[in-house]
């Protein structure tokens, strides 16, 4: 009768375990590639620029590998951030940067493609809220990719129309602890710099950090302390380019059914009632109230030269929104002493302009992104979770 000694023993486990691994793999792979082509068979026709910054890469076969690839290098990361004794705090991810610059598709590459056991927790004070999905921007739930996301249209505007830093605290908090527990990354991602300042903060006064508008001003004291791990990720564009993409993505929203929401919105509860707070603080709402209340059934040429106005306030508010966002994490870099991977999205940005208006292929855009976007911020997210 054959005996098994001990180096027999140990290649049988070997084989046993790479059998397993290549199941897990390919189980995997066939999922992740039914999540792509659930998202591919959901395309909007009339989505180009606005597309290419906002949603995933949509190479099937390349997500498909990268991810499979991805698996057990990123569960090593996560197994060696667990029993590392650098730092007891859990590890977080941070992408920041202003409104169009491409985080919400920076953290969806990140998570479909290389760390896939992620969670997204939404900071942006407006997506927080439901309803007006089109008018606040929020990713669609067929572009998600089955990727849990937190915070995301969750708070009902009538019941809660202040969500305050505070808040968002307590929270954003709660989300981390359920992710880390199941030995999950939490990606942090959004514009309003305010929520991320009070949710990192080891200190946060919610009597002086709550009484503004997402304002971190020069006067006030800013904790330099943090009560976790944290790698910052920010995606900067030049604002000229910026602007022209911030310009043409308001016009896609208007294609995509931006303005028939909001008729829709000005007719509900929360459309008439007084109180300024929850979705009310979106831009495009107070932009387009006077043409709505203004009478659209009119005859004359009133309500067209109202819709023309508030489309071009639209357009500067959020240029103008992309602009404050940026002095913010100046400040917070320059006051708090963050320490910041900072990126620069405008050849990217270039390209996507050029690839919705037909002077580039779409593969040839996401090939820049990848290069000047994905590839160093999955370098910079690996050495994170390695403690390196």
């Amino acid at each position: 009768m054959y005996a098994l000694n001990s180096n027999n023993l140990s290649i049988y486990l070997f084989l046993l375990m790479t059998l397993l691994l290549l199941l897990l793999s390919f189980s995997f792979l066939s999922r992740r590639g039914s999540y792509l082509h659930h998202k591919s068979s959901h395309h909007h026709h009339h989505q180009k620029i606005f597309f290419l910054l906002s949603t995933p890469s949509p190479n099937l076969p390349l997500v498909a590998a990268a991810a499979a690839a991805a698996i057990m290098p990123h569960q090593y990361f996560m197994n060696r951030r667990r029993y590392s004794s650098s730092s007891q705090k859990p590890k977080i991810v941070v992408i920041m940067g202003p409104t169009g610059s491409g985080k919400s598709r920076l953290s969806m590459d990140l998570a479909t493609r290389y760390f896939p056991s992620s969670e997204i927790i939404n900071s942006d004070k407006i997506q927080v809220y439901r309803g007006l999905d089109i008018t606040t921007n929020k990713i669609p739930l067929h572009q998600q990719l089955a990727v849990t996301h937190h915070l995301l249209g969750d708070i009902h505007p009538r019941r809660r129309p202040e969500f305050t830093p505070s808040d968002f605290r307590a929270a954003a908090a709660s989300a981390i602890s359920l992710i880390t527990d199941r030995k999950n990354l939490p990606l942090v991602v959004g514009g309003s710099n305010s929520f991320i300042y009070a949710l990192i903060a080891d200190n946060h006064n919610h009597n002086i950090d709550d009484d503004d508008d997402d304002d971190i001003s020069n006067d006030k004291v800013v904790v330099v302390g943090q009560r976790y791990d944290c790698c910052f990720i920010r995606i900067d564009v030049s604002f000229p380019v910026l602007n022209r993409y911030l310009v043409e993505r308001v016009d896609e929203m208007m294609g995509c059914g931006m303005l028939e929401e909001l008729e829709e919105f000005f007719k509900s509860e929360e459309g008439l009632s007084p109180v300024v707070g929850g979705l009310r603080k979106a831009i495009g709402v107070a932009e387009l109230e006077e043409y709505f209340r203004g009478g659209v059934e009119e005859k004359s040429d009133r309500p067209a030269l109202l819709l023309e106005k508030a489309i071009g306030n639209i357009k500067r508010n959020t240029c103008e929104l992309a602009r404050r966002q940026v002095e913010k994490i100046r400040r917070l870099t320059n006051g708090a002493g963050w320490e910041m991977h900072k990126l620069d999205g405008t050849e990217a940005m270039r390209a996507a302009i050029a690839a919705g208006q037909g002077r580039l292929s779409a593969e040839e855009a996401t090939e820049i992104w990848e290069t000047q976007l994905l590839h160093p911020s999955v370098k910079i997210v690996k050495h994170f979770l390695l403690d390196e």
